[in-house]
């Protein structure tokens, strides 16, 4: 796997609560079609392919809907029993479903033909998924409380993991390593298996005697963050910390029944028994928007070119949202006459170039490119270069890459980025150990500067108080090193006195805000 840079947090400004960019985006998703289906509508997911048909499973049958009529194209119903999990591969030919008998089954789009037929399950089987970098594998998930990874070609198990001991209903491969797989259990664990080893590498959750069945799990592209809806909760758990989780919150009254993104993973949407849909932004998991529907949200799905917002009800509803993108959105496909004049050996030889040929072209629609109608153009993109600390932490070498940052030309949001990079990956000490007055000045310096900064003031604190630890027993050998840490102590009593007015201030408003209250009612 080639190694993942450093992203860099944005931090955006606030927008009002009214009327926002972000409100006004998604609020383009209107003119709902409604499709009324004769069973709770448990399972929909778009294709990756273009055109982005979308298979919609309900009852015992999965249908294939085309995005830009909402008409039905395709109806795959050879179930014997209640179907669970259509799910359309990455090339859009194939559709793979289970069903309540434990059968998963093997579609052609097209002709609708059983391909393949895989049974081993004794017990329903709630998911079937193509895997996205393996496309002959396919990830199945049972009530029998096992999980299997399945080759398709000569129908066999490739492994099969049996670590959780309750209903297994929710899981996903991963985008950026096709042998990981995460899973959610009704046990109240989410588990990360590695199908080169067999074995289950990560537990999360599951402590606790207020534990709740994990209804929905997914991943990041990036695979170093996970998601899980367990109830009303939503929590995200740090993989590369060895699955510890970094927050839970909860917007929802009832259970969360399903997690998805938008086409860039910038924005997440929740679905609820409490019939809402609710948009987080990633950044700092805030609700930026939410979305009302008449009946408890099973299912949700976004399309990949976020034109799509559809979700099943378990009143048997189907609902989708559609938004008309502008002109400076899509269109990064040039046609196939502009392809060609701006490239081809053919059209070189033409002269429909200006200064080439038989001369200057004085309109474009003189300039008629030769050669034949389907070539094509092939560009070469060079890579993209890391930039230095990218290139520091590739080698392993965190105290060069932390002082590469540390300089007055870095702005902080790279700064505490690489930071919380090596806090993710344990070399956070490693990168402050042994350090001089000379090397240590630059790390003082910047935890001064920003511990009063909101976005960065819980990063310093943690920061601060390693290097604390680190270096209390040098403290006094260094004037400057020892004014530094002065200005630090400084700088958090004031700020500490700061809240505290404000805290003061935040009361006697409320108190101002009550009376008024009182006396015009």
């Amino acid at each position: 796997m080639d190694y993942q840079p450093v992203v860099v947090q944005r931090h955006a400004r606030p927008a009002a609560a009214k009327h926002s960019a972000e409100s006004r985006y998604w609020r383009q998703f209107k003119h709902p079609v409604f499709v009324k289906e004769y069973a709770p509508v448990t399972s929909i997911q778009f294709s990756p392919a273009k055109p982005h048909r979308y298979a919609v499973t309900a009852a015992t049958r999965v249908q294939i809907y085309a995005p830009r009529t909402q008409k039905v194209t395709k109806t795959i119903s050879r179930f014997k029993d209640v179907a669970r999990s259509g799910n359309i591969r990455g090339d859009g030919k194939l559709v793979v479903a289970g069903d309540d008998t434990g059968l998963i089954q093997v579609f052609d789009i097209n002709s609708r033909a059983i391909l393949r037929t895989l049974d081993s399950h004794k017990q329903p089987v709630h998911v079937t998924k193509f895997s996205p970098l393996s496309p002959t594998q396919i990830l199945s998930c049972s009530d029998d409380t096992s999980v299997k990874l399945w080759d398709v070609p000569s129908q066999t198990e490739v492994v099969t993991f049996a670590a959780h001991t309750d209903y297994v209903r929710s899981g996903e491969v991963s985008t950026s390593n096709p042998h990981l797989l995460l899973t959610g259990s009704y046990d109240a664990t989410m588990r990360l298996f590695d199908s080169r080893s067999g074995q289950c590498e990560m537990v999360m959750g599951g402590n606790g005697a207020d534990a709740t069945p994990v209804e929905q799990v997914l991943m990041f592209p990036t695979g170093t963050v996970a998601l899980s809806a367990a109830g009303p909760i939503l929590r995200v758990w740090d993989l590369v910390a060895g699955g510890r989780c970094l927050r839970a919150f909860s917007n929802h009254q009832k259970t969360i029944t399903s997690l998805a993104f938008d086409g860039s993973a910038s924005r997440l949407l929740t679905g609820s028994l409490d019939q809402m849909v609710k948009v987080y932004d990633v950044s700092t998991y805030k609700v930026v928007h939410t979305m009302r529907y008449p009946a408890a949200v099973l299912c949700l799905a976004v399309s990949p070119d976020d034109t799509h917002v559809a979700a099943g009800m378990s009143d048997g509803t189907l609902s989708v949202r559609r938004r008309h993108p502008k002109a400076s959105e899509g269109g990064s496909e040039l046609p196939l006459s502009l392809a060609l004049k701006s490239g081809t050996y053919e059209t070189f030889l033409g002269g429909t170039l200006p200064g080439i040929g038989q001369g200057r072209v004085k309109s474009k629609a003189k300039s008629t490119p030769l050669g034949d109608a389907d070539e094509l153009r092939i560009e070469s993109r060079r890579a993209k270069r890391l930039k230095e600390y990218d290139r520091l932490l590739k080698g392993f070498k965190y105290s060069a890459a932390l002082d590469s940052v540390l300089r007055k030309n870095v702005p902080p949001t790279t700064t505490f980025s690489l930071i919380q990079e090596l806090i993710h990956r344990d070399g956070l000490r490693s990168a402050l150990a042994s350090r001089d007055d000379v090397l240590l000045e630059p790390v003082l310096r910047v935890l001064v500067k920003y511990v009063a900064d909101p976005r960065f003031g819980e990063m310093v604190c943690d920061v601060a108080g390693l290097v604390i630890e680190m270096y209390t027993p040098v403290l006094g050998q260094s004037p400057l090193i020892d004014s530094l840490f002065i200005r630090l102590r400084k700088k958090v009593l004031a700020e500490i006195r700061f809240q505290k007015e404000l805290i003061k201030t935040k009361g006697a408003l409320n108190m101002i805000f009550s009376s008024a209250a009182l006396v015009a009612a």
